[in-house]
């Protein structure tokens, strides 16, 4: 029995994995993507941790300092040990992450962007991935920067629809989902209506 989403976690998790073990020595240890201090092994850490969620718990959900911790332990793993962790995260997710799938989905797949992204490469994002991107950038501006609470944004693809109020911010479901999570490097993608 799947619930709700799983089918497309799972999948984007496998996508994930796909794009971490293409990469070079070099992009996987040290290479740059949108999420500041992390390289991509950071953040296939921060996701395999994402099915343990008592140890958000125990640390009182102190998400940042949480991170942090999954990061600097995982760093002491070779490249062999985390990917196959990262490898049975994705073929066998937690029973909290199937639960939880659709909400598990947009931070997978912004993490994916941010590999990406970061390291020139493109992809085509499907249209669940691209609507569960712009749903956790919805999520996380109301946490992090409130751009939704100061602009409206007006997808250009399927994936969502037009949100919040003030000047209007056009783009692509997943370009508007990654702006609102704060990635300012996909602003040149999107359309800001003049003050």
């Amino acid at each position: 029995m799947y619930f709700p989403a799983e089918r497309e976690l799972r999948a984007e998790r496998a996508r994930f994995m796909a794009t971490v073990e293409s990469l070079t020595d070099a992009e996987f240890e040290s290479g740059p993507t949108l999420c500041a201090g992390w390289a991509p092994r950071d953040v296939l850490a921060h996701l395999i941790s994402t099915d343990q969620p008592g140890r958000y718990v125990r640390n009182g959900l102190r998400i940042d300092a949480t991170n942090a911790d999954v990061v600097r332990e995982a760093r002491g793993l070779s490249r062999t040990a985390l990917t196959e962790a990262g490898s049975a995260w994705a073929a066998d997710p937690s029973t909290i992450a199937r639960v939880s799938a659709g909400f598990l989905l947009g931070d997978v797949a912004v993490h994916h962007q941010d590999v990406l992204r970061a390291l020139g490469r493109p992809r085509d994002v499907p249209a669940p991935v691209a609507a569960a991107i712009f749903r956790e950038g919805v999520i996380l501006s109301a946490a992090l920067n409130r751009r939704l609470l100061r602009n409206r944004v007006a997808p250009t693809t399927p994936g969502g629809r037009p949100l919040g109020r003030g000047p209007e911010v056009r783009g692509t479901a997943e370009a508007l989902g990654m702006w609102l999570a704060g990635r300012d490097a996909v602003a040149d993608e999107l359309s800001f209506a003049a003050v």
